[in-house]
């Protein structure tokens, strides 16, 4: 029974120090240095299951390829109409934040309420292509559930419904 009790405390003890560690901003991360679009790029999935692009296809060797992929967003309209559609639907959804809004581009920010894990989300018209191409990222982990594949493909139905 003793060792019960015991068991009990250390795990109390450790969920309280990991919601304590968010609470104070341990767990956010560092902000990447080389996001935005470079030669008609986005930043490359993370080499562990914690991202999505749609543009993982450029990186055929890349480790993660098949849990990355996900399909670019149609256009709504022009380019500016969809990207403020989009930027609506980002300040609609829980923790979600706007960070740099450029003609064509938006990087935004997305951080959980009981954590404070913050993911990393690009949106980029694509001229050539003629679609919204899109990033989502964790910061910390190697795993992130499938958080960032739902987050996008919520935006995507929300940019449907428009």
């Amino acid at each position: 029974m003793m060792i019960i009790k015991w068991g009990l405390i250390v795990i109390a003890v450790v969920v309280l120090t990991g919601l304590l560690a968010g609470q104070l901003g341990f767990l956010k991360g560092f902000p990447p240095t080389d996001l935005g679009v470079r030669d008609g790029k986005l930043k490359p999935p993370s080499k562990t299951p914690n991202s999505v692009s749609s543009q993982a296809l450029l990186y055929p060797d890349h480790p993660q390829l098949a849990y990355a992929d996900i399909a670019p967003l149609p256009l709504k309209g022009d380019s500016n109409a969809t990207l403020n559609r989009i930027a609506s639907t980002i300040e609609s959804m829980e923790g979600g934040k706007i960070i740099k809004r450029e003609p064509g581009y938006i990087y935004a920010q997305f951080t959980t309420r009981l954590m404070k894990y913050v993911d990393d989300v690009e949106f980029w018209y694509d001229p050539s292509a003629e679609v919204i191409q899109v990033r989502s990222a964790s910061r910390l982990g190697s795993s992130d559930l499938g958080v960032n594949r739902k987050r996008i493909e919520l935006v995507r139905q929300k940019l449907g419904s428009f």
